[in-house]
């Protein structure tokens, strides 16, 4: 047998070396894909579990995004309305988190180095292969140490809704496979992000329409009572708006009253429960806006000049106020407030929410008001009536009239005492009266001259007196027991003969 040359075998040794090499390449990318489909089938599994919370799905799209890149840290951020904010990081520093968290949401920066802020405004993966070549940017991120970064946005269609930044201590660019791969994740993390906000959405219109029926059956089982109805709007309102505290109070034309209340400490209470007046906040409800919302209260509390207003600061860690006015027709009811004790403003959709509380308010209102009329002239005319059977059963006797008369004034005025005096054209004298001890009615009886200054054969009107204690010809003592003393004449064409005084 002729020897093999020591070429074949060195060629032979080169195939088997090289197939040793792909053999090993294709186990290591069989081995590379299979760890993506496990991470990628762990993460969906996350997803399907969490299906109310995206927090866990982010903390494990970070961490897992990370370990297969081979980077050593990675955060996302998400976008809440025009505001961006931390929503996961991984492996950065406790300086680097805090410095975002201790920012909140933030806008983004138009002339930032960032990856995170570059793939944002530009909707397209960003990779820097050594942040020390880009002018700024360790100044613009304290305490990240990093040097190679890939940013990569969060699309929702062609919409940037979040981004995800992988970030590596050492220099060395990401391969098109792991930026591929890290596309993936940002991909779930847009479908985990979808899922949690359209089932947040259907659970949130349920909620709302579900505290709706619940309002508007206490407005139905409080005919005319305002009270329970006020503090099922303001509970209802608060707790879906995530609110700590607040108020709903309404407004006379001059001042606030609240009627309802929420979170408030006694001593702030007591305080608002009271008529007051305002602040320069409030004066814009009444001058008009569709609201009033204040990001953080503490830095505008200099402006606040009513005592109410900074008894509530020296109470309250109050920050996020806003106040939705309760109109109808143009015209200021009151309003609805609700407060955060962080910095944390109000979305359009939570206003619009409030809104819908405050008409409800205004329409609960309304139908008390209609409610009460029609009962006060349903007792007005059934008083009538009884007064007229009273005359038809009393022909010429006209004590058990004057009686009826002034009893039902009485009831229907809601006055605890008072008479009914007939004029002579020179002297008031009593022909009945209601609610006085006996030696009153008596000293009545006897006649009072017409006020002083008062001019005869003017046509009678009715004289409202909110505080008799304070005219100076009234007498003291048992006669000077009543605060409130209107006068209403009874006339014939314009002459009054008789005059009632409640």
């Amino acid at each position: 047998m002729s020897a093999i040359p020591d070429s074949t075998l060195a060629a032979s040794e080169q195939l088997i070396a090289d197939l040793q090499r792909q053999l090993a390449e294709c186990r290591a990318e069989r081995d590379e894909a299979l760890e993506y489909q496990t991470a990628t089938s762990d993460v969906l599994n996350v997803i399907s579990r969490s299906t109310f919370d995206l927090q866990p799905v982010l903390d494990t799209l970070v961490a897992t995004a990370a370990r297969l890149c081979g980077a050593e840290m990675a955060h996302t951020f998400r976008r809440e309305g025009d505001l961006w904010r931390l929503a996961a990081s991984f492996g950065f520093s406790p300086e680097y988190v805090g410095y975002w968290q201790g920012l909140g949401a933030v806008l983004c920066d138009a002339e930032s180095p960032l990856v995170g802020w570059r793939c944002v405004r530009e909707a397209r993966p960003v990779h820097v292969h050594d942040t020390l070549t880009i002018p700024g940017y360790p100044e613009a991120a304290p305490g990240s140490r990093a040097r190679t970064v890939l940013g990569v946005p969060l699309l929702r269609g062609s919409e940037v809704i979040g981004n995800f930044v992988l970030a590596r201590t050492r220099v060395e660019p990401f391969t098109e496979r792991q930026i591929e791969l890290v596309r993936t994740f940002a991909d779930q993390a847009v479908i985990a992000i979808e899922n949690t906000r359209l089932i947040t959405e259907t659970r949130e219109a349920l909620e709302q329409q579900t505290a709706t029926a619940e309002v508007l059956q206490v407005i139905n089982s409080s005919p005319g009572d305002l009270v329970p109805v006020f503090d099922a709007i303001l509970e209802k309102g608060h707790r879906l708006c995530s609110a700590t505290r607040g108020a709903l109070a309404l407004y006379d034309g001059e001042s606030f009253r609240a009627v309802a209340i929420h979170g408030y400490p006694e001593e702030v209470a007591v305080e608002i429960r009271r008529p007051y007046g305002g602040n320069v906040f409030f004066q814009r409800i009444v001058d008009g806006d569709r609201y009033v919302q204040i990001p953080d209260f503490q830095a505008v509390s200099a402006q606040l000049g009513d005592p109410v207003g900074r008894a509530a600061l020296d109470h309250l860690d109050m920050r996020t106020w806003l106040a939705v006015p309760l109109r109808k027709e143009g015209v200021l009811l009151g309003y609805i407030s609700a407060i955060r004790s962080e910095v944390r403003p109000f979305s359009e959709k939570e206003i619009a929410l409030l809104e819908n509380f405050a008409a409800q308010a205004v329409i609960a209102m309304e139908n008390a008001r209609l409610l009460t009329q029609t009962r006060e002239a349903l007792d007005q005319q059934t008083a009538t009536a009884e007064v007229l059977q009273v005359i038809n059963s009393s022909p010429g006797d006209l004590a058990p009239v004057f009686d009826a008369i002034l009893e039902k004034a009485h009831t229907l005025a809601g006055a605890s005492r008072g008479t009914l005096f007939l004029f002579d054209g020179e002297i008031f004298r009593a022909v009945a009266s209601l609610g006085y001890s006996e030696e009153v009615p008596r000293a009545f009886r006897l006649g009072r001259p017409p006020p002083r200054g008062a001019a005869r054969g003017r046509t009678p009107r009715p004289c409202p007196r909110l505080d008799a204690t304070r005219r100076p010809d009234r007498p003291r003592g048992r006669l000077a027991r009543c605060t409130n003393e209107p006068a209403a004449p009874a006339a014939k064409g314009r002459r009054a003969p008789r005059r009632a005084f409640v």
